[in-house]
Order: C-alpha cells, then sequence, then structure tokens
C-alpha cells in the first residue's frame, strides 16, 4: 500500500475508535513517505516539499514527536522551499511542541488538535478584538460538548449545560498557535474513564474526527452531505445554528478556517456566505410550517433572557425594549452567550402585539 492508501486506512480506523491500529498504519504511512521524499531529486523543490509535509504529519499523528521534529527540521534545508511549505512545517511544529509540553506537564491528551484561524477585517496578525475570540472558543466547547452527547445517543440537550462528566472527560483546552491572522489549537485532555455511556467510551481522537466531519459538512453541503454524518433531524438543526455562530457576518472578520493539525484536506472555511446558505437552510425549519413571508427580523441588543419563562428581551435601536416569547425549543448554550450581544431575531406576529420568536443570530 501506498503512504496515502495507508493514512487513509489509518483515518478510518480512528473513526472506528481503533486508537493502537490506527497510529500503527500512521506510523507505516510516514515510513513509506519518508522513503518517498528521499527518492526524490533535490531539485523538484514542490514535490519533496509537499512529502516533507506529508511525512512529518504522519510521523505526528503516529505519535513519535521525535521524528515529527526531526523530519521537520530536515525539510527546512530543501533548497528552494516553497513559501506554504514552510508555513505548513511552521504550524507542524508548533503542534509538536505542543503535545512534547503537555507530556512534560505531566497531562494526557488525545493525538491531533483542531487548529482555528481567524481572519480578515479588525483581525491583524497574532491579534483580534477578546471579545470576538472569547465568544467563538465558547462555541468552539460547545460545539464539542454536543458532539459528545450525538455520539453517545444522548436526547438533544435543551437547558443547562452539559453533564459535568461529559465536561470533565472531554476538557477542551486552548493552545497557542504560529502567527498568522489569528490562531488558536484546541486538544482535548484525557482524563479517567467514567461510565458515561452505555454502549462503552468515546475516544477522544473520534471525537475529534467527528467534530471535524459535522463543521465540514454543516458548511460544504448543510442539507444531505450533514444528513449522512448526523442522522437525527433535532441534532442537525441545533449543530447548523452553533456552526452559523461561528461564520462570520463580514462586519469584524471576514473568514474563520477549521481543520486538523497535520491534515492533508483543505480546511472548513466559514464566510459570510456560509452564514447566508446555512441561513437558508435553517428557514424552513425554523419557520414550522408557517408562511416565512410574515417573517420580520429586528435588530438590537440582547438584554434578558428566561428559557424557562420562555421570552427574551431586545433593546432595539430606538430605545424601547421589546419581549419575545416562545423560546420553548431554543438551546440553551446556542443562545445563552449572546446576551449582552448585538444580534438580529426573526419573529412573527402572534395575537394583538405578540411576538413569537423564530431564530435568532448574533452580530459579529
Amino acid at each position: 500500500m501506498t503512504g496515502q492508501e495507508l493514512a487513509n486506512a489509518a483515518h478510518e480506523a480512528l473513526r472506528r475508535g481503533e486508537q493502537a491500529q490506527a497510529r500503527k498504519l500512521f506510523a507505516e504511512a510516514a515510513r513509506a513517505e519518508s522513503q518517498a521524499f528521499s527518492e526524490v531529486d533535490v531539485g523538484k523543490a514542490r514535490t519533496k516539499a509537499i512529502l516533507a509535509i506529508s511525512a512529518t504529519s504522519l510521523w505526528y499523528k503516529a505519535g513519535d514527536l521525535n521524528a515529527a521534529e526531526q523530519f521537520a527540521h530536515r525539510a527546512f534545508n530543501i533548497p528552494n522551499l516553497p513559501a506554504f511549505a514552510r508555513a505548513e512545517l511552521r504550524e507542524l511544529l508548533q503542534a509538536v511542541w505542543n503535545e512534547q509540553a503537555q507530556r512534560d506537564a505531566g497531562l494526557s491528551f488525545s493525538s491531533g488538535q483542531v487548529l482555528v484561524s481567524v481572519k480578515g477585517g479588525e483581525v491583524v496578525t497574532g491579534g483580534a478584538p477578546l471579545d470576538l475570540i472569547l465568544g467563538k472558543v465558547q462555541v468552539v466547547q460547545n460545539l464539542f460538548f454536543r458532539t459528545v452527547e450525538y455520539m453517545a445517543d444522548a436526547p438533544l440537550r435543551l437547558r443547562g449545560p452539559a453533564a459535568k462528566a461529559i465536561q470533565d472527560r472531554y476538557r477542551p483546552w486552548l493552545f497557542q498557535s504560529v502567527p498568522g491572522s489569528y490562531q488558536f489549537a484546541v486538544a482535548i485532555q484525557k482524563t479517567e474513564q467514567h461510565d458515561l455511556f452505555p454502549e462503552g467510551e468515546i475516544e477522544p481522537e473520534a471525537l475529534t474526527e467527528k467534530f471535524l466531519d459535522i463543521v465540514r459538512a454543516c458548511s460544504e453541503d448543510p442539507v444531505d452531505g450533514l444528513q449522512n454524518v448526523v442522522t437525527k433531524a433535532d441534532y442537525r438543526e441545533t449543530f447548523l445554528k452553533m456552526t452559523r455562530s461561528l461564520a462570520p457576518s463580514g462586519k469584524t472578520f471576514s473568514a474563520m478556517e477549521i481543520r486538523g493539525a497535520g491534515e492533508d484536506v483543505a480546511p472548513v472555511v466559514l464566510s459570510p456566505e456560509s452564514r447566508k446558505i446555512i441561513s437558508n437552510t435553517l428557514r424552513p425549519l425554523s419557520a414550522h410550517a408557517k408562511p416565512v413571508d410574515t417573517e420580520f427580523g429586528l435588530r438590537g441588543n440582547l438584554r434578558a433572557l428566561d428559557l424557562d419563562k420562555d421570552w427574551l428581551e431586545l433593546a432595539v435601536a430606538d430605545g424601547e425594549t421589546r419581549r419575545v416569547s416562545g423560546l420553548s425549543e431554543a438551546v440553551d448554550d446556542l443562545i445563552g452567550p449572546m446576551v449582552n450581544h448585538d444580534v438580529t431575531v426573526r419573529v412573527r406576529r402572534g395575537h394583538g402585539r405578540q411576538l413569537l420568536f423564530v431564530d435568532i443570530e448574533q452580530e459579529d
């Protein structure tokens, strides 16, 4: 088998939760790519660079951090190394160093990290508005917990945070990444196992793979593709709304990229267009068979929220406060972080002057 075929088999083993087999296959793939690198003429800089990235990435996924670091440094000596390869190798080295630091600290994390990049608008190299990043980090964490619950075949949670046992077992950590617009890395800490799920433990590595599959499907094929990845309709709607919360409107930043560290596939790119596509997909789901032309949007600051009593209050531009009812199916950890932020609430008229909730989006 070629290095690429072995890598594909390793990813399939990872999705099945076969961690040991996946690492073995990644190591075999790394050896095959390393051999191919050695056999390519030094004059073929681009081909040699691509093989170097692949081999470094595969050693990293195999858990052999020393081999990954050594191969990356070896690759930097390629004459006329292309700029894209230099950037990707630096990113891989940062991921390797992060994992080495984790091991030195006596902490155990799942292999691989999720890299999140925020670009454009007010975002500069290595820096971004604090409220923007804090909000996106919160959504990423909530998405991980929701993915655990889906994989565990748990009923959709409408109220309250994820169970403490889930938060303790699958604890996301934030790590620095190499400068490039604004980037951060997310890794899942490995802790003692719990009897959380009757069908058996969910490995953190499989969780990371599923998380990336869900976000990619929401962004790239929110109808058929997402249905193949997420079979439950209520979870599909929730994942779509959470992914939309990550996507930019274009006011503060212009793009978010999400991918696995060391992955040789294109990153998930969330853009203002992605946000529109997801909103259009959600529109008939949120309308609950009501005519869409009866809906309209209210823009303002979300000042108060009580999901138990089924209402929210919005401070609109004219200084007035509007109360919206009918939030019974709203998800707590999606709408809760929007309090005190500018939002657009889609509503329809009820009896008299009553406003009934349809959907909500946070502005950048």
